[in-house]
């Protein structure tokens, strides 16, 4: 099958689990023959390895989508202006400038994107269409990364007359981040645009009925089809760090609870056997991140404990693969219910057992995997109590570890994940009227 799979690009800024799903699910589709192509939207993409994944030029860019958004002048200007706005470096600029727009503007331009063709950005929509009209880019199916690009459907089915997938993973935290009247406003044109979807596939159970609920969707339109990442360089663990060390690998931000994780690691620095704990913290940042980060290291120095704790700045592959060599367990106390922990499979599949919130599709994962334990969400002291026990002992760390990792190596590869889907990709296609 001919696949176009379009996913918002981050500016490789920072750790972003959908960027590095949708670059792995690609990766492997390609390895079981099928021609897919993967477009980037508004910013550049990259793969886990550092290695460039889209094989089509970025659409939607950035800096024009937000000239579009503010002036009329920029709905009319020609491509060869708009292509030096689209530069890559340009665009990686902008990716560390994130905070350059205001949460109003974020907010009107993604209500101008979900009207479509019908909003300010219909001259980028018009270029991506025209692209994949061109004989070489004709596809079987095309398939969008979440469901902030529904406004894309209408017009690509419209024109290209091939049904559409829309992945669901994570959408829900933005959306209802969105300032009133906006994130109602944007609920409701998804609700309306999703008719122009043809199957919807979630990244977990939880999630599924989420978003069947919020979207009134019918549960025949929704399928569930677990992440699953790329084994590549796993490798098993015979023993752990000498030093009880926690992991934390996301964005440094609040709503990932990074301070959660701090407040509890002061608390379980009083106890005397833990007093040479350490804590790693990994997966980057962007600009108004510093901060909170700034925050979080001067509460650290005024308790002593700064010395024990590492920034890292790099999260790649292999940097990641050696991070995980060196943590007793990992932890990303989210703040929010999540559709899914991509970190959770990552530290499984190298045999470091998880702490997460009993929240969201966690529950669901560790039940599945039995790599882990869970905690009650937003409270420091419940996630200090869980740790507690895997640091204190090495070898129930490593027998959760050991059995996560066996079951993820089961039923969480990305080659089996790519399978998954293209088996409802084929069905969808052959019920496309």
């Amino acid at each position: 099958m001919r696949v176009v799979h379009i996913t918002p690009g981050t500016g490789d800024s920072f750790y972003c689990e959908n960027c590095v799903r949708d670059a792995a699910l690609v990766s492997a589709m390609r390895n079981l023959g099928h021609d897919v192509l993967i477009i980037p939207m508004y910013l550049p993409m990259q793969g886990d390895k550092n290695e460039p994944v889209c094989n089509a030029p970025i659409f939607f860019g950035g800096i024009n989508v937000y000239l579009q958004q503010k002036s009329a002048i920029f709905r009319k200007t020609p491509r060869w202006l708009d292509r030096i706005f689209d530069s890559p470096k340009l665009l990686g600029w902008l990716a560390r400038k994130s905070n350059m727009t205001s949460a109003a503007d974020l907010a009107e331009t993604t209500i101008s994107m979900l009207r479509g063709e019908q909003g300010r950005q219909v001259k980028e929509l018009n270029r991506l269409i025209e692209w994949l009209d061109s004989q070489d880019n004709r596809p079987d199916v095309v398939c969008l990364s979440n469901i902030l690009l529904t406004g894309l459907a209408g017009s690509i089915k419209a024109k290209l007359g091939v049904p559409i997938v829309c992945l669901l993973q994570d959408e829900d935290d933005f959306l209802d981040g969105l300032a009133p009247p906006y994130s109602k406003q944007a609920w409701q044109m998804i609700a309306e645009r999703s008719r122009d979807v043809d199957t919807f596939i979630a990244v977990s159970k939880y999630f599924a009925t989420v978003m069947q609920q919020r979207l009134e969707l019918s549960a025949d339109r929704v399928h569930v089809v677990h992440s699953g990442i790329s084994l590549d360089g796993y490798e098993s663990r015979q023993a752990g760090p000498k030093i009880p060390t926690i992991g934390y690998l996301s964005r440094m931000c609040p709503d990932r609870g990074l301070d959660t994780l701090v407040d509890a690691f002061v608390i379980l620095k009083s106890n005397k056997n833990l007093k040479k704990a350490r804590l790693r913290i990994a997966g980057g940042k962007v600009r108004h991140d510093e901060t909170f980060i700034n925050r979080i290291r001067q509460k650290l120095a005024s308790c002593g404990f700064i010395d024990d704790v590492q920034f890292l700045p790099s999260f790649d592959r292999d940097t990641k693969l050696m991070f995980f060599q060196s943590l007793s367990l990992l932890s990303v106390p989210e703040k929010r219910p999540i559709a899914y922990g991509l970190y959770v499979l990552e530290a499984l599949a190298a045999g470091v057992p998880v702490v997460e919130p009993k929240s969201g599709a966690f529950p669901e994962l560790l039940d599945m995997t039995g790599g882990g334990v869970l905690f009650e969400p937003n409270n420091a002291e419940a996630l200090a109590a869980a740790m507690q026990p895997l640091l204190l002992d090495p070898e129930y760390a490593r027998k959760l570890g050991k059995q996560g990792r066996e079951q993820v190596i089961q039923k969480f590869n990305v080659e089996q994940t790519a399978k998954d889907l293209m088996r409802i990709y084929q069905v969808t296609v052959e019920q496309f009227p």
